[in-house]
C-alpha cells in the first residue's frame, strides 16, 4: 500500500479484520510492538489506530489495552429485540448465563410492582446475554405469574426469557425508554469492563390487552449496541 506510514498500518490492520483473521475480542498488539513492527514513531501508530477506532472496528480498554470490536446489533427503537437471534444471525455463538431466579410478591412500596403484579406473584430474573464467549448484555427482568403463569416451570437453557416471552405471550404495547449510565462495579464486573465504561441501558416494559406482562432492564457495554429509527413525514 503506497501513501502515508500510518495509512499502511490503519489498511494491514483493517485486512486482518474484515478477513477474520482477529476475530472479535482479539487483541491488537501495543503501540510499542507497532512502533518495532513498523519502524515509526508512536504518533503515526497512535494516528493509525485512531482512525481505526473511529471507523468502529477497534475499541480501547483502560489498563487492557486494543481489541477488534464486536459488531453492533442494530435494534429497531419501535419493536422488541430478540437478542439471541440478532447474534446468531452475525455468527457468533449465544448462550444465556441465568444468574438468579426468585419468585416473590410485589414491594409494596413500589408502584410499578404493584401495578405489575396485579394482586398475583412475581418472577425476577438476572441474567447475562454472552456473545461468542463473552458478555455482551447484562439482564434484570420482572415477570407477572398472572400475565404469564407458564414462565414459572420455563427452562431458558435454550431461549432466554425474553425470547420465550415474545413466543409464548403476544404483546400489544410496549414502552422503551433509553439511556445512558457508567457501569458501576457489579455491572462492570459481569459485563467484564472497567469500572466507569459507558453503557447503554434500555428500560422496557410491554403490556397484553392492558394487562402488564414484563418490565426489564438491560444494559450493553457502549460498544456493542445501537438503536435506529427509520420515519416517513408525518410518521
Amino acid at each position: 500500500m503506497t501513501g502515508p506510514l500510518h495509512q499502511r498500518i490503519r489498511g494491514d490492520i483493517e485486512a486482518r479484520i474484515r478477513s477474520g483473521e482477529w476475530a472479535p475480542g482479539h487483541k491488537a498488539p501495543t503501540e510499542a510492538e507497532l512502533m518495532d513492527q513498523y519502524g515509526c514513531a508512536r504518533m503515526t501508530v497512535n494516528k493509525a489506530m485512531t482512525a481505526l477506532v473511529e471507523a468502529g472496528l477497534i475499541v480501547r480498554r483502560k489498563r487492557a489495552g486494543s481489541f477488534v470490536a464486536r459488531p453492533k446489533v442494530h435494534a429497531p427503537v419501535l419493536n422488541i429485540p430478540d437478542i439471541q437471534s440478532e447474534i446468531v444471525a452475525r455468527g457468533e455463538a449465544y448462550a444465556f448465563r441465568l444468574l438468579a431466579r426468585t419468585v416473590r410478591a410485589a414491594d409494596r412500596d413500589s408502584p410499578e410492582e404493584v401495578e405489575l403484579a396485579a394482586g398475583g406473584k412475581l418472577l425476577e430474573l438476572d441474567g447475562v446475554h454472552d456473545a461468542g464467549g463473552r458478555p455482551f448484555a447484562l439482564e434484570r427482568r420482572l415477570v407477572s405469574l398472572k400475565a404469564a403463569p407458564e414462565i414459572e416451570a420455563a427452562d431458558f437453557a435454550e431461549h432466554p426469557p425474553g425470547a420465550w416471552l415474545l413466543e409464548h405471550v403476544t404483546w400489544t404495547e410496549a414502552e422503551s425508554r433509553i439511556g445512558a449510565i457508567n457501569a458501576d462495579a457489579e455491572d462492570a464486573r459481569l459485563l467484564a469492563l472497567d469500572e466507569g465504561a459507558a453503557c447503554l441501558v434500555v428500560d422496557r416494559r410491554t403490556w397484553r390487552e392492558g394487562q402488564h406482562v414484563t418490565r426489564v432492564r438491560q444494559v450493553f457495554p457502549g460498544e456493542a449496541y445501537d438503536l435506529v429509527a427509520r420515519f416517513g413525514p408525518g410518521a
